[in-house]
């Protein structure tokens, strides 16, 4: 498997991590009973932590889709190279540290990792069109 699709594996992983973290935060608040229930009633807001979790895997998942199908791809299509390369390391490894950032609530470094995501991913959808 070369770089961008081990890159686009890790990611993946990534993406279940914040799954399982952001549900452990809210299980750990509202309950066991509510995690394995309906979930039909309306529940107080998570506490910050949880909050920031849940939003920084929605955050995730707004561009995940566009990570994937760029790799894709860029693979398919024989347009892996330095774009693609430099852009999977960048979006995979400024997810990571992203993450923290946002679940602790650290601003402005925060936004700035998340460009640098952006960057990334621009990167690697440019890379199909050179």
């Amino acid at each position: 498997m070369n770089t961008e699709l081990t890159y686009l594996a890790a990611t993946l992983v990534l993406a279940v991590v914040q799954i399982l973290w952001a549900d452990v935060a809210r299980t750990g608040q509202y309950g066991l009973k509510w995690n394995t229930s309906a979930r039909d009633g309306d529940m107080p807001p998570l506490k910050p932590m949880g909050g920031r979790l849940l939003r920084a895997q929605a955050n995730l998942f707004e561009t995940l889709p566009l990570f994937i199908g760029a790799i894709l791809i860029a693979h398919i299509a024989g347009k892996e190279g330095t774009l693609t390369h430099w852009g999977a390391l960048l979006y995979f490894w400024a997810r990571v540290v992203y993450l923290p950032l946002y679940a602790f609530g650290v601003p402005q470094i925060r936004s700035l990792v998340w460009l640098v995501s952006f960057a990334g991913l621009i990167m690697t959808i440019a890379a199909l069109f050179i």
